[in-house]
């Protein structure tokens, strides 16, 4: 193709609107301040197996089979899965944890364990947020976790093609909560374990099935001896096989039975037997349950009569927990006592083997003993105690929340008007560390605590939390969670008719909405919110609600309608003497102006804006005002200042580990050096912005990078090795329904083809792009139409 041929071009103004999109949509939201740690996955060898079972006997059998694994050939690409199933009780998870701790030299690149709570009584652990941990603990940053559960398991499958990790999921429920956690490579080995058959994994994944029986008469007496030994002097061997009969041969009814003989040394077993069995007719009297389950209550009855009775009541009262696990913390409120006495009571809880200590500060139940005490709470304490328990530990998840996030964003406006009422005492965090940590533990309880509290009447702690957990969800955009709880918390606010709360609420689901790209969806709540707060005359939320909306319509590219909600904010945050939020208005609005083609107001605008951070100490907002200052610069012809303005904001995103306005920072830079003439300079920056993008899991900024790779390969001259890349955009664009993207990665496409002399194929990708560009009537719309139409009209004379 001959130089005078090539269809028009964007100018280096043009190119810029993808950055402009990408800063503003999204980026920042009104005060809310993104933390984070660095960016890339670290290499990090994940050990999670909790801890052996002590005193562990037998199944030498099934032993064998896994162990055989450790050197069959697998084909290449196929995981070697193995699932353990067998009933309630049948020692599946004390056999996988005993095989793993003897085989874990054979994975040096880790172990990876997650109990999916599949059979609980609470809620399971979904795949999502098993992937989340998995991660996390593999070196992935919270902020570089994607959002969907497929690039989420995609990414997870990246991180282990190259390692050799062991994976263990314990307690699954169905086939839907293991795939996704499955590796892609024959040199990991999954070990699942559940009480279904989980057939699919076996038809379409190879796995391979060990049914688990109850134990052999003398593999029970075994175990038995074992556990009793350093306690007892050798007791009858009769007694000992009535005991175990008894115990229906299951190793967790036998643990505890042993457990509860060697508490009493000087008791005959037989009396021991005899307490049972009077334990074991009322059970009969009661209940037509299978023979192994009469068993196993029987023997968690009789342990239970055996507590002293604050113990007892500490079980009970703990079955109330709403999530999977607790600290010691957690179970003092729950159960209205100090820390140091909570922990005495979980040390004869744990001793008892009536709970787990999994690590040397998170306490659970194994799910049956936990349906158990849930039995006994309702049946032994009165219905306004078990209220009381709830509204305390609930109460307690909210005001620790509140001050963790008083360290994670300072500078948010506490949500809580009124503090919870129940007399609790809140954790404390001595930095941002330790405050993110106790986040990332609790994580999986605040869904079921504000389900809890919501069923409970207490409505007030029900939206509270969701309320302060905001930021903090915005930060790391657990999309799911997020949504749960702030779904459940309104559906609180707004049975007590608490207007306050309905609208923090709303605007939360419209900005979890407005993140996860579901834009029709994010305005409906956002105006929601807006008409709540102008209902309460509410100033500082009105404004709020406002730039909301503004966000909303730049991410739509409606820029004259951004512009008005821009400014009525500012205005409205400037009336109420934020000057947090006045920073990140000015920042919203100048590159807005520049986004009109009014190049020197935009800087001024942005100049004001990174003074006001300055002056506020706001970092973040500094960043994201010389990011905005860059692009206003390089559209206006102002290189060098560009450049200077992009390398400090850049300097910030990395010292303070904003993985975001790093990721917009690389686009940039690549758009400048593009401006600059150099797109082979520019091709890596956006490579690289690409594949932060997709950590991050925004599915739009990732194709807008993609994209902009493809105009690299372009000014190039490589326009077949860019073709790839706008159809990807363009696809992504399609599926995410943004017209204005799509239109710019369609003329992009089309060009491509163009260049690569396949004008045919061009032709409908312009047509389609006119009839979007047709509905906008900015500059940038304007110029991308008249560009479009001449390609077309060139095209018609050949």
């Amino acid at each position: 193709m001959r130089q005078d041929d090539h269809p028009a071009r964007e100018n280096s103004a043009e190119i810029g609107g993808s950055a402009s999109d990408v800063v503003q949509a999204g980026t920042v939201h009104g005060g809310v301040h993104i933390h984070g740690q660095a960016n890339s996955p670290t290499r990090r060898v994940p050990r999670q197996l909790p801890g052996d079972v002590s005193g562990f006997v037998n199944r030498s059998k099934e032993l064998t089979a896994l162990s055989t694994a450790l050197t069959e050939r697998h084909e290449p690409l196929v995981v070697g899965i193995y699932v353990l199933t067998g009933t309630a009780g049948v020692g599946k998870t004390a056999l996988a944890l005993h095989w793993a701790h003897a085989a874990r030299h054979n994975f040096p690149d880790g172990q990876l364990y997650v109990n999916l709570r599949g059979h609980d009584p609470g809620l399971p652990v979904t795949p999502e947020q098993a992937l989340d941990r998995f991660l996390r603990s593999l070196g992935v940053p919270p902020d570089g976790i994607p959002v969907e559960l497929e690039d989420k398991s995609a990414l997870y499958r990246t991180i282990l093609a190259e390692q050799r990790v062991l994976v263990v999921l314990d307690n699954a429920a169905s086939v839907g909560q293991v795939r996704p956690l499955l590796p892609g490579n024959a040199d990991c080995l999954v070990v699942v374990t559940s009480r279904n058959r989980l057939s699919g994994l076996v038809v379409r994944d190879g796995a391979r099935r060990l049914v688990l029986d109850t134990l052999s008469e003398a593999e029970a007496v075994e175990l038995l001896k074992t556990v009793t030994a350093a306690y007892r002097n050798p007791d009858d061997p009769a007694d000992l096989v009535e005991l175990a009969a008894l115990c229906a041969r299951l190793p967790l009814a036998l643990r505890i039975a042993a457990e509860r003989a060697s508490s009493r040394p000087l008791m005959l077993l037989h009396e021991l037997i005899s307490e049972l069995r009077d334990e074991s007719g009322l059970w009969d009297a009661l209940t037509s349950d299978e023979e192994e389950s009469d068993a196993v209550r029987t023997v968690f009855a009789w342990s239970y009569r055996a507590l002293p009775a604050d113990a007892a009541r500490a079980f009970r009262l703990l079955g109330l927990h709403p999530g999977p696990e607790f600290s010691a913390q957690a179970a003092a409120a729950l159960i209205g006592a100090g820390t140091a006495r909570a922990r005495s009571l979980l040390d004869v809880l744990v001793g008892c083997h009536v709970l787990e200590q999994r690590s040397p500060a998170r306490y659970e139940f194994h799910d049956l003993l936990r349906a158990y005490a849930i039995d006994q709470v309702v049946t032994q304490e009165a219905e306004e105690d078990r209220r009381a328990a709830v509204e305390r530990v609930v109460a307690w998840y909210v005001l620790s929340a509140r001050s963790a996030v008083s360290i994670l964003c300072p500078l948010d406006p506490d949500v809580l008007l009124d503090a919870p009422e129940a007399e609790v005492t809140a954790l404390a965090f001595d930095g941002y560390d330790a405050a993110f940590r106790w986040y990332e533990e609790e994580q999986a309880n605040f869904v079921g605590a504000t389900r809890a509290a919501a069923d409970a009447g207490l409505h007030r702690l029900a939206w509270q939390l969701p309320a302060v957990l905001w930021s903090v969800y915005a930060i790391q955009n657990p999309i799911e969670d997020w949504v749960l709880t702030t779904t459940t918390g309104l559906v609180s606010a707004r049975a007590i008719r608490d207007r306050f709360g309905e609208a923090q609420l709303l605007a939360s689901l419209g900005m979890a909405h407005l993140q996860s790209h579901q834009l029709e969806k994010a305005e409906e709540f956002h105006l929601a919110a807006l008409a709540v707060r102008e209902d309460l005359n509410d100033s500082s939320g009105i404004a709020q609600s406002t730039n909301d909306l503004g966000l909303l319509a730049n991410r739509q590219h409606r820029l004259f309608a951004a512009r008005t909600h821009f400014e009525q904010a500012l205005a409205a945050f400037r009336e109420v003497g934020d000057r947090a939020n006045e920073a990140y208005l000015l920042s919203n609005l100048g590159v807005l102006q520049s986004d009109l083609d009014q190049h020197a107001a935009g800087i001024d605008t942005i100049r004001e804006s990174l003074s006001i951070s300055r002056e506020v100490g706001d970092r973040l907002a500094e960043s994201n005002a010389l990011i905005c200052l860059a692009i206003a610069h390089r559209r206006s012809g102002h290189l060098r200042d560009a450049d200077s303005a992009l390398r400090a904001a850049l300097e910030i995103a990395l010292a303070d580990s904003y993985p975001v306005c790093e990721a917009v920072s690389l686009l940039e830079s690549g758009y400048l050096r593009l401006a600059e003439g150099d797109p082979a300079e520019a091709l890596p920056l956006f490579q690289h912005a690409a594949s932060m993008q997709r950590r991050l899991g925004d599915r739009s900024r990732e194709a807008i990078a993609l994209d902009s790779a493809g105009m690299a390969y372009q000014r190039l001259g490589r326009p077949d090795e860019a073709i790839p890349f706008h159809r990807i955009a363009v696809s992504t664009h399609r599926d995410l329904g943004d017209q204005w993207q799509l239109a710019l990665a369609l003329d992009r496409l089309a060009t491509a083809l163009r260049e690569s002399d396949q004008p045919e194929q061009a032709r409908p990708q312009w047509v389609v792009a006119l009839s979007i560009l047709s509905t906008f009537d900015d500059p940038q719309a304007v110029r991308v139409r008249d560009r479009v139409t001449s390609n077309l009209a060139n095209l018609a004379d050949e």
